[in-house]
């Protein structure tokens, strides 16, 4: 056991000795994050590329099928024509047509199999030697720099295999693997050996032809293959753009890309998203590209340089992976990195070379997309540090008494914050330039959970803030992202109604009446699984008319909206819960009202240029990014917009 520990410990020291190292220097972390957004900015760059690459190398076979002189006005406004019906179908989500996916791949794979079979048949048979290492080897020492500039044509072999980690959203690990060893890279040996020897025995095919598959297809099954590949391109395509669509919400959810919406388009399966925005704006680029290059050739070289980017990117990170959270030893993880990374770096400098030749696209679209993210991840880290550092305390709240030193109106005030625990600042800069607030005031968090569904037992968390009589509440709401928020009339009553359970349940377990605001929300907010049935209508209540006990308010308009709960007559409530009860109706015959914060940020006095720069640039991006689902169904008429200045 002794040996045990000893060797235990001996084995953690390399990774507690990372972990320090990045957990001591802010510099390293910061490269951290600028380099794995780097590989996050050349997969949304492959999400560009990979569908103009496909798509239009599929569609380029009518070359063969046609005049020289005709395809040349038909390839592209036919690839045009299927990306924009690819991007412009997406918001259907893949489940609706997703069973055609599956027979369309598989036919796919049978179909390049045997035309790869036949041509190793037909025209060499011995080109199976071509698998040994040593024909490489000698390949890139009779070819020196000729052979490895070619590099960067030859990593198309593998692209698309950095899409099969975006489908891990669909299926599961293992099913990947078993489907890619034994079906897949089968498939793809098969037919690129055929292409191998079919151009071993024609070798003048480029002078007139660009594209080597279509020439080794048989000319009987040319427009057959021709549907079938342009259905294939159309799949793989479907692959990268939920990719994108799946690592643009997780920097959205990480504080590294603007707000957008998010649409989940399954019930069941959580990773088949849509984003619209990014969609279109997918579709825009992707259309730019084509029509600007007009050439598989660019194109193929603008994607293997994203592609391998991806890779090596992937290599490195995943070398810390195996350290820090596998706790493998650090000779594996530098093993590891060795190992691909050499053979990494030595294609992307292959494409790198072709910088003139259209793998400049992508290193553009990677630095646009880095720098909004950069200054999106740099503003919302400021703005969530002034939000913790002007947090109000409780001690400030509880000083002021039970009138919070202001003119308490009738009326619930209903103040949406972000805060899951203490008081916005946003609250004591409203009362502080306007002393007034109304008689019960309920701080407001909606919050979305990674699931289809949120029961309604489990969507209301209340608390109290503070003692009693100062009427403060917190409530958080949770919605699944299949759940629709229902109208604002709807939600009010359910939210006070979730409100009186709490008061009257509470007043059941607690007859001190004080509980404290702490910085556990868990320790202060209860699940509220059925509301007090809330009952409203204009004009006179008949009580009669009721088998319930019923708490009453005073009639003070003869038009006004009556309120009262429907509490069971075997519930035993006390006098001091039947008080806050009642104020609770008061102030919803009275009305609410829904307090939003509207911050702006501003570049302190002394600020440097760039700082300043940043800024701007955040607050222009905030403005124009999605806010919070729930703003959109708040009553204007009901809603006062606070505006605060972040001095960062």
């Amino acid at each position: 056991m002794e040996e045990d520990k000893v060797t235990g410990r001996r084995g953690e020291r390399p990774v507690s000795r990372v972990r320090a190292v990045l957990e001591k220097y802010r510099v390293l972390q910061r490269l951290l994050l600028l380099f794995a957004l780097l590989g996050t900015c050349m997969v949304i760059g492959d999400g560009v590329l990979t569908p103009a690459v496909s798509v239009f190398s599929a569609v380029s076979g009518l070359e063969l099928s046609m005049e020289k002189e005709q395809h040349k006005y038909i390839e592209l406004p036919v690839a045009c024509a299927i990306l924009i019906c690819l991007f412009a179908l997406q918001h259907y989500g893949t489940h609706k047509v997703g069973f055609l996916f599956a027979p369309i791949v598989c036919i796919w794979l049978l179909c390049i199999s045997a035309i790869g079979l036949y041509n190793i048949i037909h025209w060499d048979h011995h080109v199976y030697r071509a698998l040994s290492p040593y024909y490489m080897y000698q390949f890139l020492k009779k070819t020196q720099t000729g052979g490895w500039m070619s590099l960067g044509g030859i990593l198309l072999c593998v692209t698309g295999s950095e899409a099969m980690y975006a489908d891990l959203g669909h299926f599961s690990q293992s099913s990947i693997q078993i489907a890619f060893i034994s079906v897949v890279y089968p498939a793809l040996v098969l037919a690129y050996m055929g292409q191998a020897a079919f151009i071993s025995q024609h070798h003048n095919f480029e002078s007139s032809y660009h594209i080597g598959f279509y020439v080794s297809v048989p000319e009987s099954l040319r427009w057959p293959v021709l549907v079938i590949a342009i259905l294939a391109a159309v799949v793989g395509s479907q692959a990268i753009i939920t990719g994108t669509f799946s690592i643009i919400k997780q920097c959205s959810s990480l504080s590294c890309f603007p707000g957008v919406k998010l649409v989940h388009t399954s019930s069941t399966v959580h990773g088949q998203i849509y984003i619209p925005e990014i969609n279109w704006m997918l579709m825009v680029l992707c259309l730019a590209v084509t029509i600007g290059f007009r050439d598989t050739k660019h194109l193929a070289n603008a994607q293997g340089l994203a592609v391998i980017t991806v890779m090596l990117v992937t290599t490195c990170l995943m070398s810390l992976v195996i350290v820090l959270c596998w706790n493998k030893s650090i000779f594996l993880a530098i093993g590891f990195l060795l190992f691909f990374g050499t053979i990494e770096v030595l294609y992307f400098s292959a494409s790198l070379v072709k910088f003139h030749e259209g793998a400049w696209v992508p290193i553009t679209l990677s630095f646009i997309f880095m720098v909004v993210m950069c200054v999106w991840h740099y503003g919302t880290i400021k703005k969530y540090e002034f939000d913790v550092q002007n947090k109000v305390s409780v001690n400030w709240l509880l000083n002021l008494g039970p009138s919070l030193g202001i003119v308490r109106v009738r009326g619930i005030g209903l103040i949406h914050t972000e805060l899951m625990s203490g008081i916005p600042a946003i609250f004591s800069h409203f009362v502080t330039n306007l002393p007034a607030f109304h008689q019960v005031l309920v701080f407001l968090c909606v919050k979305s959970v990674p699931v289809p569904h949120v029961q309604p037992e489990d969507r209301f968390l209340v608390g109290r803030i503070g003692p009693k009589e100062y009427r403060l509440y917190r409530v958080i709401v949770r919605y699944g992202y299949r759940d629709v928020q229902k109208d604002d009339l709807e939600f009010e009553k359910e939210l006070v109604s979730n409100i009186a359970e709490f008061i009257r349940s509470s007043g059941e377990c607690d007859k001190n009446g004080f509980v404290e605001d702490t910085d556990r929300p868990s320790d202060k907010l209860s699940p509220v699984s059925t509301g007090i049935p809330l009952w409203e209508e204009d004009g006179d209540l008949d009580a009669s008319a009721s088998p319930h006990k019923d708490i009453d308010a005073q009639n003070i308009a003869p038009k006004r909206k009556k309120a009262r709960f429907m509490i069971p007559k075997s519930a035993q409530v006390d006098s001091e819960v039947r008080r806050e009860l009642q104020e609770l109706m008061d102030a919803r015959e009275a009305g609410m009202s829904f307090i939003l914060g509207h911050s702006y940020m501003k570049a302190k006095s002394g600020s440097s240029f760039i700082k300043r720069i940043v800024i701007n640039f955040y607050e222009f991006l905030r403005k124009n990014s999605r806010s919070p689902s729930y703003a959109a169904n708040i009553p204007h008429a009901s809603t006062l917009e606070v505006g605060m200045v972040y001095q960062v």
